[in-house]
């Protein structure tokens, strides 16, 4: 079965920051030679996300401030009392979320819903250059 790998960089804010991703990721999908499969985003990185969500303004303040709830950043984490760089809640946060994804396509389209969108999320603590991998699995 043919595999086709590929990647997307991104220039993120951090801070649990959500990019809507479904548009780069549709054109490296229509650009690929596989026409029907499986693709998986995948986040190289412990403290990035990726997820699908209606991606409009309410429903991201919302993941914002529940991110906020689950793995508050004002409180202090056994990671940064090891390592001193403060983001333990992004360490904590990126892996209730998970670094990947998968989603079928057909005729080099995604089987999304309606409102469906894919999305990275940025949970460290500083603006980063992130790369993002895209693994096509089909014929």
């Amino acid at each position: 079965m043919p595999v086709h790998t590929t990647s997307l960089e991104l220039a993120t804010r951090g801070n649990s920051e959500i990019t809507d991703i479904t548009q780069e990721v549709a054109e490296e999908l229509a650009n690929s030679p596989i026409q029907t499969g499986l693709l998986t985003v995948f986040v190289p990185g412990s403290t990035g996300g990726v997820i699908t969500l209606e991606c409009e303004p309410g429903l991201v303040r919302d993941l914002e401030e529940a991110f906020e709830r689950w793995a508050p950043s004002s409180k202090t984490y056994h990671h940064d009392r090891a390592w001193a760089d403060g983001n333990g809640h992004s360490h904590v946060r990126a892996s209730l979320v998970g670094p990947s994804l998968s989603v079928p396509f057909k005729d080099r389209c995604m089987t999304l819903g309606t409102w469906q969108q894919l999305a990275f999320v940025d949970f460290d603590t500083r603006p980063r250059k992130r790369v993002l991998i895209l693994q096509l699995v089909g014929e």
